[in-house]
């Protein structure tokens, strides 16, 4: 059932200029599954010509009829989970329920910002003088240019696609070569719900290339990114130079904290869950694990027995928790944090090693030992490592939660609400969740601080990115 991924450019779906393709391969068997196209400046052209008449003629919607078109796709998007889910599965790997929890999580997402389109507001200021009116109008930023990766094809595009046509902005989404299926489908439900043609571009080809050439153009006003710190950095810097609106979503490498007043079965099975999903592959993925000594060997004990109940295979087969991780470059990354971890006297407690010969699967991996002159506890893992590092006391914890350059999410465990007020005040972070997993709801601000980027991708906050703010002032004559 899995097709040749195309372009969508000016209302059709077609193949790059250049005839020139990608492969796509299924993380599970390393088979190839389909080609993606690979765009070209001509194309990149016609998409950003495309994109500008769009967003002139999108733009005079009403909010109104934007949410109600929006709405449209999103039951779209519901009817057509099952189908979707498994385009997921097949190119990114992850356990076919998780695929079709993010389809449908998606379509919330839509709904969300679908009502929040009705709602971007302006207001009135009182002015000094009578018959002086002052007015705060909310404006389209304009043609967006969103990059988005292979972690979750969906998830992350949703966000971007839905802020910008919620505004009455056009875009340009480069999605993920890697798991290209399942973005199409999700624009796809948008197109039939009646998008007019040029609101939304869908362009693949080499990311430096394609980055590059949209952000300094003079049709893209804004630009938002999900990835990796490195990246991130020198797209804003680019951006920055062409004055662009930026949002970012980048790295992290999160605290998890476990107090010794916690209930500790509930924390390890909480966190493994959290840890495991995805096999590790997402941003805010509790990845430091910091337990008070009192209870450190009972957490690590439970948490290896969760870890060793982890059944992973081929995401598509029944019963399955964990799939491949997505591509190639995963295994070599896992195997040499590993390696330096244990080179330099580390313990592996459960996992550390590369499952079988084909598909690219790696055990669920538990460490302790560790120190921080050790790459994994400076790196973002993105894989299912989990390190394991004891603490004495609560300024010990903070220091070691802010001791990294990143600041996207963070989690606590405690049942007294003293030190979950503390903590909370005290970790450097855009997000915390204290005694259950609360990130990444449609209402809720999505977004770090320091080298995890800036802008939120939740929330209310969310649409403001994607508004300009104009002040208008009028007297009567």
């Amino acid at each position: 059932m899995y097709k040749d991924v195309q372009l969508h450019i000016n209302g059709r779906w077609r193949a790059a200029t250049g005839g020139r393709t990608i492969p796509v391969l299924n993380p599970a068997t390393e088979e190839q599954i389909g080609t993606v196209p690979h765009a070209n400046e001509a194309d990149l052209d016609e998409a950003l010509a495309a994109a500008e008449r769009g967003f002139h003629t999108w733009r005079k919607v009403s909010a109104f009829d934007r949410s109600k078109l929006m709405r449209k796709a999103a039951n779209l998007l519901r009817d057509r989970a099952d189908d979707i889910a498994r385009l997921m599965t097949m190119e990114q790997g992850k356990p076919l329920p998780e695929a079709r929890m993010e389809t449908l999580a998606a379509a919330d997402t839509i709904d969300w910002f679908a009502e929040e389109a009705r709602r971007a507001y302006g207001r009135v200021i009182p002015a000094r003088a009578e018959g002086v009116y002052q007015l705060v109008v909310k404006e389209p930023v304009g043609p967006v240019a969103a990059f988005t990766p292979w972690n979750f094809p969906i998830n992350q595009v949703v966000r971007k696609l839905s802020a910008a046509l919620a505004t009455g902005c056009s875009i340009i989404v480069k999605a993920p070569e890697e798991t290209p299926a399942s973005p199409a489908e999700l624009i796809r439900c948008f197109l039939d719900a009646g998008l007019p043609d040029g609101v939304v571009g869908l362009v693949y080809g080499v990311p430096a290339e394609i980055s590059s050439y949209l952000i300094p153009h003079p049709t893209i006003r804004k630009v938002t990114f999900t990835g990796s710190t490195p990246v991130g950095k020198h797209l804003a810097e680019m951006a920055g130079k062409y004055m662009k609106r930026v949002t970012m979503e980048l790295g992290g490498h999160a605290p998890a904290i476990v107090f010794d007043d916690a209930d500790v079965e509930h924390a390890s099975k909480t966190l493994a869950g959290s840890k495991f999903r995805n096999a590790g592959q997402v941003c805010v993925s509790p990845t430091r694990f910091l337990v008070q000594e009192k209870v450190f060997d009972q957490f690590v004990d439970q948490f290896v027995a969760h870890a060793k109940a982890v059944r992973v295979g081929n995401g598509l087969e029944d019963g399955v928790q964990m799939g491949p991780l997505a591509n190639d470059r995963r295994i070599p990354a896992m195997e040499t944090l590993v390696a330096d971890a244990r080179q330099k006297g580390a313990e592996i407690r459960t996992g550390g090693n590369r499952i079988g010969n084909k598909g690219y699967f790696y055990e669920p991996t538990v460490i302790t030992g560790l120190t921080r002159e050790m790459r994994a506890m400076n790196e973002e893992p993105f894989g299912p490592l989990a390190l394991m590092v004891p603490f004495k006391d609560f300024d010990e914890v903070v220091e070691e939660s802010n001791r990294l350059p990143f600041g996207l999410a963070a989690y606590a465990f405690t049942k007294s609400a003293k030190t979950a007020n503390a903590i909370a005040s005290q970790v450097e972070t855009g997000m915390m969740t204290i005694n259950h997993l609360g990130l990444a709801l449609p209402e809720v601000p999505f977004g770090g601080i320091k080298d995890s980027g800036y802008g939120s991708e939740g929330g209310s906050e969310a649409i403001e990115a994607y508004l300009n703010t104009k002040f208008v002032t009028q007297a009567g004559i």
